[in-house]
């Protein structure tokens, strides 16, 4: 596995990456982006994720290391299929996969490989912004939804 990392306007990234698929992408706070990386996926993971940031891209296109079972890849599938720019509730994301909210709130808090797969997208029932286990939370959940739709009111602090 090889590791680089990436300043963002929501703190330094670290993605890690097999020879053919990501492996994580984690919201490490304040840590010090690494150099140039010669590693292709990891090249073009803080491509995408830059042109995220820019609005230039709305969707990734990475390969990602499989889920550990076939259900897991499913419930995954489920929550990067919310469009940008919105958001479900866990109930709602459930009733696609023909899942509970429960083991939808497990695929969120165990995302290794946040952004690419949207768990911010992933809100509580009645719209409330519910819980954020990437980044700083909360704060970092909110800015990730108001900057995928600046029309989204709902989710000022």
């Amino acid at each position: 596995m090889t590791c680089h990392i990436i300043a963002s306007p929501i703190g330094s990234i670290s993605i890690s990456a097999s020879a053919d698929a990501l492996q994580a992408i984690d919201m490490v706070g304040q840590m010090e982006p690494t150099g140039p990386t010669e590693h292709p996926l990891l090249r073009e993971a803080e491509r995408q994720i830059n042109a995220y940031f820019a609005h230039d891209i709305k969707q990734f296109d990475l390969p990602l290391e499989p889920a550990s079972t076939k259900r897991g890849n499913e419930l995954r599938a489920a929550v990067v299929a919310i469009p940008y720019g919105e958001a479900a509730s866990y109930g709602e994301v459930a009733r696609r996969a023909d899942s509970g909210p429960r083991a939808i709130g497990r695929v969120c808090s165990h995302n290794p490989l946040t952004l690419v797969v949207p768990c911010h997208r992933v809100i509580a029932a009645g719209g409330k912004i519910g819980y954020y286990s990437g980044g700083e939370g909360i704060p970092t959940k909110r800015y990730l939804l108001m900057h995928e739709n600046k029309e989204a009111s709902q989710w000022a602090a």
